[in-house]
């Protein structure tokens, strides 16, 4: 590892409660034995978690449970949430030496994390795209739940960034069907020019294998477990934090036999858990990530406004709807 010692100032972004974002400025952090020190390239917003953090929307009795792999702070404030990171390694060992990596790290110029947690970037892997790396870990964590297979049919509610990404990684499974469910016309045509079939949810097939669920509201819950076919599984990707949503229950959910299943991907899915480590899972879902995945970047901006972009995601204001993965961009940063 080398030794010299960093200079400068390093800025972090912490929410200090609800709807309260700020940029600390701190010195750059010293990385110990087996750690690495990485200045941050870019960093990726994951619409809903981080919005639900930003609303202060995170139960304290799974405070610890939904910690951010690298986070700062605790949960709910003061916290430095986001696990959406690539970065350049400035100090480490040689073999990771000036390479770009993508961590389970936020929004803060300058990470420290131990070595082993570094996933190295092939050269001709953009970097926007491998910020996409999180985001389908959690979807192969869902598509490993379901245990999806070949001529399965399958429908994913809700054409967010995680129900697009979910979509494209069952669409190389080979099923029968996959419609992509969602009420908002720009998320269908968004799935459209992905290449996968999009339908608003009065128009979608029922008898459906497997449906995933990503809408985070209980309309799209009810629209997911009416097509959700008899014995069929239905995969809760959503997380509704202090929410309490309606699920409709009754009717004919006994008697059709239907299943639900929780995919959150603070562990690995059930079926290959004794198989595969976390960190496999990550590098699984990076050597999944195709030039499809470039058309889910859909904005950027610097560090410098990520407050007031915080606040507008979590308020829900008009221009983030078209966003799926929006980037923070650290150019002008000390060193």
């Amino acid at each position: 590892m080398t030794t010299t010692a960093p200079t400068g100032t390093a800025r972090e972004y912490w929410t200090e409660a609800a709807f309260t974002g700020r940029l600390r400025q701190v010195p750059v952090p010293r990385p110990g034995p087996d750690e690495v020190l990485i200045e941050t390239l870019a960093s990726g917003i994951s619409p809903g978690t981080e919005s639900l953090v930003h609303r202060g929307e995170v139960p304290s009795e799974v405070a610890e449970l939904m910690r951010a792999p690298h986070q700062l702070g605790q949960l709910p404030f003061p916290v430095s949430h986001g696990y959406l990171n690539v970065g350049t390694v400035r100090e480490g060992p040689p073999e990771l030496q000036d390479r770009r990596v993508f961590t389970l790290t936020g929004h803060r110029s300058h990470v420290v994390v131990p070595a082993e947690a570094c996933h190295l970037l092939a050269e001709e892997i953009p970097t926007e795209r491998a910020l996409l790396a999180g985001v389908a870990e959690v979807g192969l964590n869902a598509v490993w739940e379901a245990q999806v297979t070949l001529g399965d049919r399958v429908a994913v509610v809700g054409a967010g960034l995680i129900g697009l990404v979910t979509g494209l990684l069952v669409s190389r499974v080979s099923p029968a069907r996959i419609q992509l469910v969602d009420v908002d016309p720009s998320r269908r045509q968004a799935a459209e020019q992905l290449g996968l079939d999009a339908v608003p949810p009065e128009q979608t097939e029922g008898d459906h294998d497997v449906v995933f669920h990503t809408s985070s509201s209980e309309a799209g819950l009810a629209t997911a477990l009416r097509i959700t076919g008899d014995d069929g599984q239905l995969v809760e990707m959503s997380w509704f934090g202090s929410r309490a949503p309606r699920v409709p229950l009754g009717e004919d959910f006994h008697a059709r036999r239907l299943r639900v299943v929780a995919a959150q991907v603070g562990e690995v899915a059930a079926p290959k858990r004794l198989r595969r480590t976390r960190a496999q899972r990550l590098g699984t879902a990076l050597g999944l990530l195709d030039e499809r995945f470039d058309l889910l970047v859909t904005g950027s901006s610097p560090l410098e406004r990520l407050p007031e972009v915080m606040n507008d995601l979590a308020s829900g204001a008009e221009w983030t709807r078209q966003q799926l993965l929006h980037v923070v961009t650290y150019q002008g940063e000390d060193s």
